[in-house]
């Protein structure tokens, strides 16, 4: 599937190139996906087919390293990660904690090949994590190469949360003992940097805000605003239920139940699992039943182009997350084709909406809310305008692929000797 993690990683090395660093994105299990042209190293490391052979067979923890490499051909990763992307995130907690445990987890011959690796062709000033689940080698890169660590946090919690108490207790300890070697953290919103203070037990002065930043090209950014009806409320993400999805349904069949409500349909795009058919369907019937069949349109947006013309013909967007999202990519994206957004207050929402007035916010995990908030917004021309206008100028001031690549810069120089921070760092994505 499309990760946001990923393609913000991604976005970020390219720009840091730009910039004239020399920063590797390194993929781990999977070959990454994104719509933007792909900037990572075309080898895998822990990849998945050996992470979990090795996990369930005490033979794959001994075969040789030339053997791995056929299992981690990037066209058969890709192809076995249509399987796992059905993988529920409460179904992994064994795998978790091993793969937390580093060199003494069942993965660490993985663990050999990605210090070796980094430490004969790499040799690099500064090494970023792209999260804390992947904090069991960070040790082994200490003593190895001896240099700054640096860890992203951009929805570690979701993922823990998700998991079986026990595994979630041990994953937590482990994740703390191995931040013993990290030097300091990046996260995606103050936000999350305060909440994830408190839920890893560290120094909130260790953790740095960098915000995510979009790369502009093909966005549509100023537009004249449409007045007719019927006005689009667009969805866009991964189509399940913590994203929000049965919320902005509900909210929408609320919204044409309102007397002299303004006339508007439902469209909807991102990546659709199979494991989320049954709930997608769900949710179309629901929509059938409410006579609003026709009122909905699910749009595939495969590419860039397809992302961009999507943002293009809504009006509003409205992802109603049930946990509080650290990121937002699709905020920003919204804002950088002149569309503003109506949204829950709660994660980094507030202050993305609050310091721009590019939106509205309303009491999450509230349907009949929501559907007043997106009443408003479609009422009120000029206010939606204004909002439109405020959020393209807000990414193209604040929240650009540069700005992000030069802040967190900032912060990596912070730990680095006084040197030039040639080459930039490797990220573990």
């Amino acid at each position: 599937m499309y990760c946001g993690s990923c393609m913000r990683d991604n976005t970020l090395v390219a720009a840091l190139r730009r910039l004239g660093h020399d920063a590797l994105l390194i993929p781990t299990y999977t070959p990454i996906r994104t719509d933007e042209a792909d900037v990572s190293e075309g080898r895998v490391f822990f990849g998945g087919i050996n992470v979990y052979l090795q996990q369930k067979s005490r033979l794959f923890r001994y075969t040789p390293w030339l053997f791995d490499r056929l299992l981690d051909v990037p066209r058969l990763l890709r192809w076995v990660s249509r399987f796992a992307a059905r993988t529920k995130y409460s179904e992994m907690g064994e795998m978790t904690v091993s793969m937390l445990q580093g060199r003494d987890g069942k993965q660490r011959k993985e663990v050999a090949k990605l210090i070796r690796w980094l430490a004969s062709d790499v040799k690099p000033e500064v090494v970023v994590f792209s999260n804390a689940l992947l904090s069991g080698v960070i040790p082994e890169v200490k003593r190895a190469l001896g240099v700054p660590v640096v860890v992203t946090l951009q929805g570690d919690d979701i993922f823990l949360d998700a998991l079986p108490e026990t595994y979630r207790r041990t994953a937590a300890e482990l994740i703390r003992k191995n931040g013993t070697a990290v030097d300091g953290y990046i996260c995606t919103s103050r936000y999350y940097a305060d909440y994830m203070a408190g839920y890893l037990g560290v120094p909130r002065e260790k953790m740095h805000v960098v915000y995510p930043g979009l790369n502009l090209a093909g966005h549509g950014g100023d537009r004249a605003v449409r007045r007719g009806t019927p006005l689009v409320i667009g969805y866009f993400a991964r189509i399940c239920p913590e994203k929000g999805f049965q919320n902005v349904v509900d909210a929408f069949i609320e919204l044409r139940k309102m007397p002299d409500a303004p006339a508007c349909r439902l469209r909807a795009s991102g990546w659709l699992g199979e494991n989320n058919r049954p709930f997608f369907e769900d949710q179309r019937a629901k929509l059938k039943m409410a006579g609003l069949a026709d009122e909905f349109e699910y749009v595939e947006s495969p590419g860039h182009a397809d992302k961009v013309r999507f943002f293009q013909s809504i009006d509003v967007l409205a992802v109603p997350t049930t946990y509080k999202e650290p990121k937002g990519l699709y905020v920003l994206e919204a804002w950088a084709n002149g569309v503003p957004v109506v949204k829950p207050r709660h994660g980094a929402f507030p202050e993305l909406i609050e310091s721009t007035g590019a939106g509205l916010l309303v009491p999450p995990d509230d349907p009949t809310a929501l559907a007043a908030g997106l009443r408003q917004m479609l009422e009120d021309h000029d206010f939606r305008e204004r909002a439109g206008r405020a959020g393209a100028a807000a990414v193209r001031e604040r929240f650009t692929a540069d700005v992000m690549a030069r802040e967190t810069v900032a912060v990596l120089e912070s730990f680095v000797k006084p040197r030039s921070l040639l080459p930039a760092p490797p990220v573990v994505s």
